[in-house]
């Protein structure tokens, strides 16, 4: 996981634990995948441009011809920022009474927003045209308590959080002195009524607020008498017209809305929600329309009538497209060909818009389904082409790798056909790499995805240094969103052209290695690179042997399990903001979460020649048992790690929010490496408990880790630093 800053993207790299340093983002927009038409510089241009606006504005306030008097509660400087704009339109287009009146209009809002209800401004247009503004700020009253009276079914705790909300925005909530304005409560007091509406209480009465001064004036209490009425409920629901499905099917659609308090915005989401349920099973033209009855509630329960027309059921019938360039249109329209005379569903041209977005082909895409006759669609396809050539370059560093400079050129609609090439060089510290990757995202217009990459690349493990050349073919198909198999055709040719490390834990030195093999991947997490939820599973195995021309062989698998758990849900976001508890312990657990994951690999010879060096696995770094830096767990000679032919990691991690995007980690890692898979288990098991900084970005956190080694061998640091990018499993 080596990360560094790109002019055309942050780049991944699935390397020892290796940190990017973003020095090329200070000069350069940096871009994803995801956001190529997103040009990152014009929104802080933009910011730029009205922080600079600001400044100018702030000068001409204290440099304006206003004499302000009798102030006490604020500075000069702080009214005059205030009224900022006002004295630069006064400098502008010169002073009059209207906007002298303005000005003194505008203080005075100032002034009882910050809880002085009896303040009067009044305005002197002097010689040299001069504004005074004269200040009578009056008593400042703040607001001592919110009281409710004849509210019986919502707490008053959770009303009055509504009620002094719009005063509480402009005010840290723990302020025990807000200021009395009785434009923010009388706003409260609607903010109220509107609570009790959607609970169900369609006849709630929230009375005007009456006050209580105390102090001597000084501090104010409000009383807010509340009449709840009935609260009213969904009751029979009768569906009309032509309908298709069964009562009992429509009302399992609804069932959740109906078990809430009845309300119109729920009335209101019966139809959307049966729309949708029609249109995924082809009923393109589908009317819904729902009509409550409160005035005929019995016992508070509404009866309702929806009614529907379901029209007919419509099916796919073609693809038109238009504003392609230098793209292909059949590279659309065969996108679409497998939908003919299949039943319309728009989830299915969602996930199609999805598919083509992903490929960064396009800045704007654009499918409407249009009516040919009775019962079929046609596609319209509108769009509009993104520069399909990129040229990025590279710099950062890693703690293992060194420096590293790299560049890269890609194109990802090579011949007009949307097949991406890519063509990519890097140095680094350690070595060099070059590598030519050629995709075709649907091979012979099926759904399979063709990889073919060619490398070269030297590099200086401890140890032992390699040189190696090769290339591999990756056939994907996905069968479900969540489920992708693959077949794997590797062949490679490896030199070890120094060592340190004894020839006799070396193996071969000089091979040629070809394999085939499959990889699986079960991924049912939402959001994988930002907060995921859910679980991974995944595998692999290639088999390398002389069949294929191989000079050594071997079979090899390796499995991962990892499950994310978030605190935080929807659900829970929405009660806690009714409930309106937003701060303290309860904020901190809800943004906080919990991942588990566990990794095994083994590989076995075939012969009796042993597996070498650069086939092995390693264990160790920021990806599997923090206490050790890259690749240092297990057996050595002497200082250098030489790998083995079993592994486990298991890692749990404990993540929370610390300020902003910063979080805070704590885990627990353990696993081994064996040297012998004949004694595949869980034996010499290592450790490590540890501290973590993430910062979130939107491609990945960057990682500061710590892991301690509990039970240090001679020889073993007690510890390690890893600096990553990226989640750790």
């Amino acid at each position: 996981p080596d990360c560094r800053a790109s002019v055309a993207r942050c780049k991944l790299k699935p390397r020892a634990a290796i940190f990017a340093l973003f020095v090329a983002t200070a000069i350069f927009p940096l871009r994803t995948h995801a956001q190529r038409a997103v040009d990152v510089a014009r929104p802080e241009e933009k910011a730029r441009e009205e922080k600079q606006e600001k400044k100018q504005l702030e000068r001409r306030a204290q440099a304006g011809n206003v004499e302000i008097n009798g102030a006490t509660a604020f500075s000069d400087k702080e009214l005059r920022s205030e009224l900022r704009e006002q004295i630069a339109s006064i400098d502008e287009l010169g002073l009059t009474p209207a906007r002298a009146d303005d000005a003194a209009f505008l203080l005075e809002i100032f002034y009882r927003k910050q809880g002085f209800p009896k303040v009067e401004v009044r305005y002197v247009i002097a010689g040299n045209n001069r504004l005074r503004l004269n200040i009578s700020e009056g008593r400042r009253v703040t607001l001592s308590d919110v009281n409710f009276v004849g509210n019986a079914n919502l707490a008053s705790g959770k009303l009055r959080e509504y009620a002094i909300g719009p005063t509480q925005e402009r005010y840290s909530k723990a302020d025990p002195n807000l200021p009395f304005v009785p434009s923010d409560i009388e706003e409260g007091v609607d903010l109220v009524r509107r609570l009790y509406i959607s609970e169900g209480f369609l006849d709630v009465v929230v009375e005007a607020p009456q006050y209580r001064y105390r102090d001597g004036g000084s501090r104010v209490a409000a009383t807010i008498a509340i009449n709840e009425g009935r609260r009213y409920s969904f009751g029979d629901i009768s569906f009309v017209g032509r309908t298709a499905f069964r009562r009992g099917v429509l009302l399992e659609e609804i069932g959740d809305l109906l078990q809430e308090p009845y309300t119109e915005r729920r009335l209101a989401d019966i139809p959307r929600r049966l729309q949708a349920y029609y249109r995924d099973r082809g009923y393109f033209d589908v009317k819904v329309e729902a009509t409550g009855q409160p005035t005929a509630a019995r016992k508070g329960r509404v009866p309702v009538q929806v009614t529907i027309a379901s029209g007919e059921v419509y099916h796919f019938d073609g693809v038109t497209v238009s504003g392609t360039q230098r793209l292909r249109p059949s590279y659309i329209t065969r996108r679409f060909t497998n939908l003919s005379g299949k039943t319309y569903n728009p989830d299915v041209l969602d996930e199609k818009f999805r598919d083509l977005m992903r490929t960064g082909l396009f800045n704007v895409l654009q499918i409407r389904p249009k009516k040919v006759d009775e019962n079929t669609l046609r596609l319209e396809i509108d769009l509009e082409e993104a520069k399909s050539k990129e040229f990025g370059f590279s710099i950062g560093y890693g703690s293992y790798a060194g420096f590293i400079v790299g560049a890269s050129y890609r194109d990802r609609n090579l011949f007009g056909y949307g097949q991406p090439l890519s063509t990519s060089a890097e140095y680094s510290q350690r070595g060099y790499k070059g590598e030519i990757l050629w995709e075709d995202p649907y091979l012979f217009d099926t759904e399979n995805r063709l990889k073919v990459r060619i490398s070269a690349l030297t590099f200086e493990f401890d140890g032992y240094t390699k040189f190696e050349l090769g290339g591999r073919i990756d056939l994907t198909r996905k069968f479900t969103k969540q489920y992708e198999v693959g077949a794997v055709i590797m062949a490679r040719h490896v030199e070890i052209t120094s060592a340190d490390i004894d020839p006799v834990f070396l193996g071969r030195t000089s091979y040629q290695v070809n394999s085939i093999g499959y990889t699986q991947t079960l991924d049912l997490r939402k959001s994988p690179f930002v907060s995921p939820r859910g679980l991974v599973i995944d595998n692999t195995l290639d088999v390398a042997s002389d069949v294929f021309g191989s000079q050594i062989d071997f079979i090899r698998s390796t499995a991962r399990i990892s499950y994310y758990l978030p605190f935080k849900t929807e659900e829970k976001t929405v009660k806690v903001a009714q409930e309106g508890d937003e701060g303290g312990f309860g904020r901190w657990f809800r943004e906080s979460s919990l991942a588990f994951g566990a990794r095994a690999g083994v590989i076995r010879s075939l012969g009796g020649e042993g597996i070498p060096i650069d086939e092995r696995f390693f264990n160790g770094g920021s990806t599997t048992v923090r206490s050790f830096v890259e690749r240092d767990l297990g057996p050595h000679d002497g200082g250098d790690p030489i790998g083995g032919e079993f592994f486990t990691v298991f890692n749990v991690e404990y993540t929370f929010p610390i300020y902003g995007e910063l979080q805070g980690a704590v885990f627990v890692d353990a696993g081994n490496l064996l040297p012998d898979a004949k004694a595949a288990g869980l034996n010499d098991m290592r450790y490590a408990l540890g501290v973590g900084l993430r910062y979130k970005l939107p491609i990945g956190p960057v990682r500061l880790d710590y892991g301690v080694n509990p039970n240090p061998r001679a020889e073993e640091d007690f510890g390690a630093f890893h600096f990553s990018f990226g989640f750790a499993f």
